[in-house]
């Protein structure tokens, strides 16, 4: 079981910790790829149509015999509607031929075993230098993969003791990569109010939320999760594992049950 370096506040090591046995999990990219996707199917919202759409109108077919095409009609006479063509898909103001519903099932499924297969393949992904540089992220100042910290970074209250020790523990080029990164979306999706793309960058994982989940949120592109929130698309974001992470040595050990 290997050893790794829990560091203080001030970016020196304090104490050693064993290696949980999910860190030798091998890489599973393609499980890991289904697990997330299977994750984003359930934020979607279902969207169908009206079952009434197109259809609340006199129109009936007449038959043959009347030197019309057979398509339904409306009724009546000496009004501009009647006789006018209503109902059918090929009308104007008529129903949809096959459309979406609501009751259709969207949201993929995905077998539990896989799922925690995917998650300890995660977190072992965390673990490898290469991988985490193959994402974008900034390690080269980063003293060691798995980064731990002492249980302290839970306290921080403030964005600028935040930075002071991402500073001290070489992760502040890659909160800077990520801010230089955003940009401006154009077309549909800034008129729905999506405007702005840009990275991701490193991830805290922490027990208990002591005042770190405001003190980080401010730096773009840093998440903060409770160990118990932790998924696999946190971990692999757009289905790509080996995001730079940050483990508390509490939460360090509470991964430990999942090997």
């Amino acid at each position: 079981m290997e050893n790794v370096n829990v560091y203080d506040l001030e970016g020196k090591p304090e104490s050693s910790i064993d290696l949980p046995d999910v860190f030798s999990t091998p890489l599973r990219p393609d499980v890991i790829r289904k697990t997330v996707l299977f994750q984003q199917s359930h934020r979607r919202q279902p969207q169908g149509r009206d079952p009434m759409a197109g259809k609340h109108t006199s129109a009936r077919g007449m038959g043959t015999g009347h030197h019309l095409s057979r398509v339904p009609r409306v009724k009546g006479s000496r009004y501009p509607k009647a006789q006018q063509a209503a109902f059918a898909p090929s009308a104007r103001g008529g129903r949809s031929t096959q459309p979406p519903r609501a009751e259709k099932r969207i949201y993929k499924r995905i077998n539990e075993k896989e799922r925690e297969l995917a998650l300890r393949s995660a977190i072992a992904a965390t673990a490898n230098k290469d991988i985490v540089a193959s994402r974008g992220h900034e390690v080269g100042k980063v003293p060691q993969l798995p980064l731990v910290i002492v249980d302290k970074l839970e306290e921080l209250m403030k964005t600028g003791d935040v930075k002071n020790v991402f500073e001290k523990l070489g992760l502040m080029e890659d909160v800077d990569r990520v801010s230089s990164s955003w940009k401006l979306r154009s077309g549909k999706s800034a008129m729905r109010g999506r405007t702005k793309r840009h990275g991701v960058g490193p991830l805290l994982v922490i027990v208990e939320d002591r005042g770190i989940g405001k003190a980080a949120r401010n730096l773009l592109g840093v998440d903060v999760v409770e160990i118990k929130g932790l998924n696999t698309e946190l971990l692999a974001p757009g289905t790509h594992p080996g995001r730079l992470t940050i483990w508390t040595s509490s939460a360090l050990q509470g991964v430990g049950k999942l090997g």
